[in-house]
């Protein structure tokens, strides 16, 4: 469902993504992991059609990311790490003018509106103004924004930022129901227990390469098999044990 080959991106003289090879299968919700600067960002805009690679390739649901924009991007849900709305609008009013974009019709996009609003306990809240939001509220609005095509992919950059434990656990709960209709879901997290709890497989990126790609139990044995965490496989795969050390010793 998605598939990135041999992505490669830089920037002056520094090379953020470096012959980037991934493939992601439909209805798995996969997890993409890295230290801060490591190519996430990057990578995750290249995928959504933001920044064109300076070579390589990627493909959503089998359209060409760079040759067929429009068809890639019409099968495709993103959401990023810093929600930009237009304040001035109610939640009602962004779902319309999203729906408009993606040439979703003025009846379905009502439908889907009220659909949405219920799923993201919203409906109290539809006709109010976005700049009266909390960030945890314009997070749910650019997420309910993101599924109103009824997208097969959802490229979403750090979810739980700003979200409350409740709005995080709904989160969560309507990802894994999308995966279970058969949406496919590309997340980049900071949080490796999020990572952990819900990921299928996951992705490491360190300095630009994709140095480990696999379910838990097969990142383990690459780490060397006596890591029983996300967060002790991701210090080792990283070449961070001393960092490790130091979150244990934080803890006691």
């Amino acid at each position: 469902m998605i598939r990135m080959q041999h992505l490669t991106k830089r920037f002056s003289s520094v090379v953020a993504v470096n012959d980037a090879c991934l493939e992601v299968q439909a209805g798995e919700i996969f997890g993409f992991l890295g230290p801060n600067g490591a190519g996430k960002t990057t990578t995750i805009r290249m995928l959504a059609g933001l920044l064109k690679p300076d070579a390589g390739k990627a493909w959503i649901a089998g359209h060409d990311v760079y040759t067929h924009p429009r068809e890639a991007k019409q099968v495709c849900g993103f959401i990023p790490d810093r929600p930009f709305l237009y304040g001035k609008l109610t939640a009602r009013e962004f779902l319309g003018f999203i729906g408009s974009l993606y040439g979703v019709g003025h009846a379905e996009t009502v439908q889907r509106t009220c659909q949405l609003f219920e799923l993201f306990h919203m409906t109290d809240y539809g006709d109010d103004l976005i700049e009266s939001f909390s960030h945890g509220m314009k997070q749910r609005v650019v997420m309910a924004s993101a599924l109103i095509h009824k997208p097969k992919v959802i490229i979403v950059d750090e979810p739980m930022v700003g979200l409350d434990p409740r709005g995080a656990k709904l989160v969560k709960k309507i990802f894994r129901e999308l995966c279970r209709d058969g949406v496919t879901i590309f997340m980049s997290t900071h949080t490796l227990e999020v990572a952990q709890e819900m990921c299928d497989r996951i992705g490491i990126i360190q300095s630009g390469k994709v140095i480990a790609v696999g379910t838990m139990n097969e990142l383990k044995e690459k780490s060397g098999g006596d890591a029983g965490k996300l967060e002790s496989i991701f210090f080792k795969l990283t070449g961070d044990e001393v960092m490790e050390q130091v979150v244990r010793a934080l803890r006691f």
